[in-house]
């Protein structure tokens, strides 16, 4: 008799666990979709190349047109849905609006995956030589730094392992 009761026990108190962790999920999922929103903001490449030219400097549209080559549409509206979700900011002057990036998490989550994804395909000084590409990249404020010493871009470490 004192096995049945300690296994009705046990599994009356299984089930009130498992109760409490789909109510714990339950409970989150208004803040799993507030995440889900906001890396959603980071799943088009064009996107981040105009997170990516505004992560530190404030830009007109046609400075991130001419520096990221896409066109004038697709830049207005990835600055204003940048905008509308609350990581850009933006400031009228005169006619032109200029534009950057407040939320320095987004930047740091931009930052890291770049990094770890081009990581994975590098030998480890050439990851290094990235890292200290991105941290310039992404450090607050314009950064000045001189040529001998800046890390080399993406591009000239991609075509260095190719010639390997």
């Amino acid at each position: 008799m004192q096995i049945c009761v300690y296994a009705h026990n046990s599994l009356r108190l299984n089930q009130i666990k498992d109760k409490k962790e789909v109510v714990q999920v339950e409970e989150l999922e208004p803040v799993f979709d507030k995440v889900a929103r906001y890396f959603s903001l980071l799943s088009d490449s064009s996107r981040l190349k105009v997170i990516h030219t505004i992560c530190n400097l404030e830009k007109s549209v046609n400075d991130v047109v001419t520096t990221t080559g896409l066109s004038q549409s697709t830049v207005s509206r990835h600055l204003a849905n940048l905008h509308m979700a609350g990581v850009a900011s933006r400031r009228k002057v005169g006619a032109q609006a200029l534009y950057t990036i407040t939320d320095r998490t987004l930047t740091e989550i931009c930052r890291n995956a770049c990094v770890s994804l081009v990581a994975r395909e590098m030998e480890q000084t050439d990851v290094q030589a990235l890292q200290r590409g991105a941290s310039q990249f992404m450090s607050e404020g314009e950064v000045a730094v001189h040529a001998e010493s800046r890390a080399p871009t993406y591009a000239a470490l991609a075509a260095q392992q190719e010639a390997r």
